[in-house]
């Protein structure tokens, strides 16, 4: 910023000769009011009429406005006291510098200097935090009066925001530029200081989960090799207070009830350049449930009928969270029984000896108050249905806190507002409740370009367009255009959540995929439309149906080098196929009683031949399961997966078989095992109508730092891809069509980096077939910017 010669020599000091100007005023006018109210001077303790009020010195606050501000009109009866008390507003106004009162006889003179308008805000020495964020952090404003008060009120402003950085030595300084015209220049100078950073996370008192273990669930983050992009491992003690919270609920939802966090303490290095955070908390014993049992204070309503409906058992290990779940699935079945304010209330007994917690749910009738309406206010993108759609209450129902509870967890879930507040106060009458809700939308657009590594497809980008709440009404809208060294693929995906305004998702999805792997010897092009509705058919299990248009051609390369099954299937040209199908889904990853472990079963069949050249039943099976031990520490997951390919009409080509990529079985190329055909040197995976794959993981740490985010894995991977019935291989040289199970052991480095998950896969095929294309390293990443 530029400045005048004789602004640079007085600048600086400009701010605190303004400060001292107003004090010095205000100690001569409080010493002038005491004189008129001593009593050795009786002509002051009189009254005075104010037959004149001349006002001085004010340009752009007009003589009637400060009379105003004042409280004394002309022509008034005024006392010394009440003269003191009109000085002290306008020094409170905040809108002059200094302020003086001169009485004469009956006139009074006001003499006023007004305080300096601001005509330009400014910072300098800036560099970690820009201009724009720094602007929205003071309450300044260009064009508006210029207050030192204020002015020191927003360098602490500014200061506390670097301390929210880390830079906990930033400091402030406001200085002003005088300009013409009662003119300022307002100039913030920052020194940003050096970053103080959370040195090390450490833990005492825990002895079930290492510190490594518990440094996972806090929010806040040791420095680590990335800590310019990770930007959590500076002390904040908001962050802190959260990082209790979560650590309560940690132990909470794992049976530790007694758990409590006794004190967290920051404590500077002796080099003064980080802090060393250390937690100390009482972990408690572990309790698991004892007897769980159901009585009924309400008239006509069985016991032992909701007692079926609860889903825990004894010696489950204690959680909150399986509680709630449990009433929520009582309080919804007395809704459909038509028991109308039926509440469950748990009681809970301790048993310390055998370290159980026996449950009583208690079936009682609450008392009688319906919803009289839902206020929705703040949203102005969003429309209301959207936001009332997540209430399982509308007007005129029974009144439930918990579901009021459950719906405001419903609506901060869909990611469409910064804050959600959902609270109920009294209606017309004190059997009416009105449910107000108060959101503040949050962007939910996204414009993403993207970029991919791996040995098998080379160098790959991505743009992606997302809307998760397309024009207001919640629907999801994504494009996207995908494309590798070997692939081209454009997509448009479509969703709405609530058709009909039933728990109805559908969906819309149109694919155009283009290949020229470097894998086969031919190309590919592939057009796909799949409209489909999923709906839920149980507490963890949900039913896709869907129709599918599918087009799809191989197409012949430059130099033709096919074998003669390729051959064959290129000749026929484009070939379409029409079905419907359904996937049936499990899921208890999120919502099962164990909060380390879960399964997820999938199971999907498409019917083709109501249109179309092809006929045929493709049938596809996945079961996964993953829970971890030693503390948490080491996580295990197995899946197994299976296919078959069901051919009654049409031509059987490679694009419609099964082909094996790393996702299904590692430590072969895509393709690289199953039926081939060796009749020339591109030796073509032909693909297989059956196809049985089991992988089996354990994921650990490997003494890293965990803020490096690195762990390791090993993993065993055994399957195998067979069957070309109904394939015509006239002239081919066919090796594998009976199929054998390969066999695969490997090691594998997973680091967490800020710009994607990085993962290095080292194999070895311990039993393959000669024609086999092993591949004994493997190298993924990918990344969002």
């Amino acid at each position: 910023m530029n400045r005048g010669s004789s602004g640079v020599c007085s600048s600086k000091r400009e701010l605190s000769k303004t400060l001292t100007t107003s004090l010095r005023s205000a100690g001569f006018c409080l010493l002038l009011s005491a004189a008129w109210m001593a009593p050795a001077d009786p002509v002051f303790a009189q009254q005075y009429t104010l037959n004149t009020v001349i006002v001085d010195g004010n340009a752009r606050v007009g003589d009637a406005a400060i009379l105003t501000r004042a409280g004394i009109a002309r022509g008034q009866t005024i006392s010394a006291g009440e003269l003191n008390a009109a000085y002290q507003r306008l020094i409170d106004s905040g809108l002059f510098e200094t302020v003086t009162f001169d009485p004469q006889g009956s006139s009074l003179r006001i003499t006023v200097v007004e305080f300096p308008t601001i005509n330009r805000i400014s910072f300098e020495g800036n560099q970690r935090l820009d201009d724009e964020a720094l602007a929205a952090a003071i309450n300044s404003n260009e064009r508006r009066v210029f207050n030192p008060a204020q002015a020191e009120r927003d360098a602490a402003d500014i200061a506390e925001a670097y301390a929210n950085e880390g830079r906990l030595a930033a400091k402030v300084t406001p200085t002003i530029i005088r300009r013409s015209d009662n003119r300022v220049d307002l100039v913030f100078e920052i020194f940003e200081g050096d970053n103080i950073e959370i040195e090390r996370i450490s833990f005492v008192g825990n002895r079930t989960y290492s510190d490594r273990r518990l440094r996972r669930v806090l929010e806040s983050k040791q420095a680590g090799l990335f800590r310019a992009l990770v930007r959590r491992d500076t002390l904040v003690a908001d962050r802190i207070e959260f990082d209790k919270q979560v650590l309560r609920d940690f132990y909470l939802s794992r049976g530790y009830i007694d758990f409590r966090t006794n004190s967290a303490n920051a404590q500077l290095t002796e080099e003064r350049d980080g802090y060393f955070l250390v937690f100390n908390v009482q972990e408690g014993q572990r309790f698991e449930f004892g007897d769980i049992t159901v009585s009924s204070d309400v008239p006509g309503v069985d016991a032992d009928r909701y007692l079926d409906i609860a889903k825990i058992k004894t010696g489950v290990v204690y959680s909150p969270t399986l509680i709630e779940n449990d009433i929520a699935r009582m309080e919804r079945q007395a809704l459909r029984d038509g028991v109308d304010f039926l509440r469950v209330e748990p009681r809970v007994t301790r048993d310390d000896r055998n370290l159980a917690l026996d449950i009583e749910y208690v079936l009682t009738r609450g008392p009688r108050i319906f919803v009289e309406r839902i206020d929705i206010e703040g949203n102005t993108t969003t429309l209301d249905q959207v936001i009332r759609r997540q209430f399982t209450s509308v007007e005129g129902d029974p009144f439930n806190p918990r579901e009021i509870r459950e719906s405001a967890e419903r609506i901060r879930a869909l990611g469409y507002f910064e804050t959600a507040e959902v609270n109920a106060r009294e209606g017309s009458s004190p059997d009416q409740v009105v449910v107000d809700v108060d959101v503040e939308e949050a962007p939910t657009g996204s414009f993403s370009f993207g970029a991919s590594f791996s040995n098998n497809d080379g160098v790959g980008f991505a743009i992606r367009f997302a809307e998760e709440n397309f024009l207001g009404r919640g629907q999801k809208l994504s494009l996207s255009v995908q494309t590798t060294e070997d692939s081209r693929r454009y997509g448009i995906n479509f969703i709405e959540p609530a058709f009909l305004g039933r728990e109805l998702a559908f969906g819309l999805r149109l694919d155009i995929a283009e290949t020229d792997s470097s894998f086969t010897t031919y190309d590919t092009e592939r057009f796909l439309f799949q409209p489909s509705l999923t709906f839920p058919i149980g507490e963890n299990t949900r039913l896709q149906i869907r129709y599918t248009a599918d087009e799809s051609e191989m197409q012949q390369r430059d130099a033709p080098a096919n074998g003669a099954v390729i051959a064959n299937e290129i000749a026929v040209g484009a070939q379409s196929s029409s079905s419907i199908g359904y996937q049936y889904t499990y899921d208890t990853r999120l919502g099962g009683l164990d909060p380390n472990a879960g399964v997820l079963f999938q199971f999907t069949q498409d019917f083709a031949g109501i249109g179309g050249d092809s006929e045929y039943i493709k049938t596809e099976a996945r079961l996964v399961g993953e829970t971890k031990i030693f503390d948490e520490e080491v996580t295990l997951r197995a899946s197994l997966e299976g296919g078959a390919l069901t051919w009654q009409g049409g031509t059987n080509r490679a694009v419609d078989r099964f082909l094996l990529n790393t996702n299904i079985i590692r430590g072969f190329e895509p393709g690289g095992i199953g039926p081939r055909d060796l009749s020339v040197s591109g030796e073509d995976p032909l693909g297989g109508n059956l196809y049985l794959a089991a992988r089996f993981e354990a994921e650990f740490p490997i003494g890293l730092p965990e803020e490096y985010g690195i762990t390791g894995g090993l993993f065993y991977d055994v399957g195998n891809l067979w069957n070309l019935d109904d394939v015509n291989t006239t002239g081919g040289t066919i090796v594998g069509e009976g199929g054998s199970f390969r066999h695969v052991i490997g090691f594998a480095i997973l680091w967490n980096t800020p710009v994607g998950p990085l993962r290095f896969n080292f194999t070895d095929a311990i039993k393959k077939e000669d024609f086999d294309r092993d591949q004994s390293f493997e190298l993924t990443l990918s990344t969002t910017f």
